[in-house]
């Protein structure tokens, strides 16, 4: 059985991500700060339950960083694929507390329908101008850093606060012009139906990954035809590919090869197909001579694959 590897930096990507995403808790919890203190002094009831929602958010931004920060520790004898599933656990996590924060903002806004309240439409526009502000900049930072499942989760938490800035600033000016504070509740309930799709999504993906499924990106039975194409494989079986982290694909699988003498070439070139065509660091392959490979009949069909040659 052999093992290849490829080790690529992400520390130093880690490292970043953890950084930006602390900064971004550290802002909302700026602003949060800020809109309570405005809400109180405007008596605005509003403003004041959105800088609730602002710390919960920062909080969600807390959970991601620490995440990002356990992804970055080195292997251990007893966690020897790393620490990089905790990125995937705080996503799940995240986006549970999405979708709790969507049924709030529902209930909220049909007993604000139900039970029209008076709404300081200047004070709200302010705040939310200073809110939408914050929460842009928030987002581009988290942006162009690091792309995987905790990130994005912590960017959706974002990006729900952005749309709520607009929705915020919408309402405010309608309000203010019109004395119409429906608009409010209205405009919540839309923006609670984007960021339900997108937990939704993000909820799926981080089971998926937790569940140790084959990554969206990736077709098993294409990684196996590939590997069957390489010179000296008769036959691929018993594939095998999930991932830790959204940057951690791992691969196994049973290759039975013609001549066992070639096996360090074959290994070679099996290596340099999934790193180049898929991406894939890690794979483990168990090398079969054909007059041995009577386990490929017993593997399901989609996990097996045979030579063309």
């Amino acid at each position: 059985m052999s093992h290849v590897h490829e080790h690529p930096h992400h520390h130093h990507h880690g490292e970043t991500a953890g950084r930006v995403l602390w900064l971004a808790t550290g802002l909302t919890l700026a602003y949060a700060g800020v809109e309570a203190g405005v809400g109180w002094w405007t008596g605005s009831l509003a403003l004041v339950a959105d800088a609730g929602h602002m710390v919960n958010d920062a909080a969600a931004l807390a959970l991601a960083a620490i995440a990002a920060w356990l992804a970055r520790r080195p292997a251990s004898a007893r966690h020897s694929y790393g620490f990089g599933r905790a990125e995937l656990i705080a996503a799940l996590i995240n986006s549970l507390a999405l979708l709790i924060l969507v049924a709030w903002i529902a209930v909220s806004a049909v007993q604000r329908l139900h039970d029209p309240q008076p709404v300081i439409g200047e004070a709200v526009s302010l705040a939310a101008a200073v809110g939408l502000a914050i929460n842009i900049l928030v987002a581009w930072l988290l942006g162009r850093g690091e792309k995987n499942l905790n990130v994005h989760a912590a960017l959706l938490h974002v990006l729900g606060d952005l749309l709520g800035s607009v929705a915020a600033l919408l309402s405010g000016i309608i309000i203010a012009f019109t004395g119409w504070t429906p608009i409010d509740p209205l405009l919540s309930l839309g923006i609670g139906a984007l960021v339900l799709v997108s937990s939704l999504r993000l909820l799926r993906e981080a089971l998926h990954g937790l569940m140790e499924g084959t990554p969206f990106t990736l077709a098993p039975e294409e990684v196996g035809r590939a590997l069957a194409t390489v010179p000296g494989v008769a036959s691929v079986h018993d594939l095998h590919i999930w991932s830790v982290a959204s940057e951690q694909t791992l691969l196994s699988a049973h290759l039975v090869v013609r001549d066992l003498r070639q096996w360090e070439l074959v290994l070679d070139a099996c290596h340099a197909l999934l790193v180049e065509r898929f991406g894939i660091q890690h794979a483990t392959l168990q090398p079969e001579p054909e007059t041995r490979a009577v386990h490929w009949l017993d593997a399901p069909p989609r996990l097996r694959h045979r030579s063309g040659r």
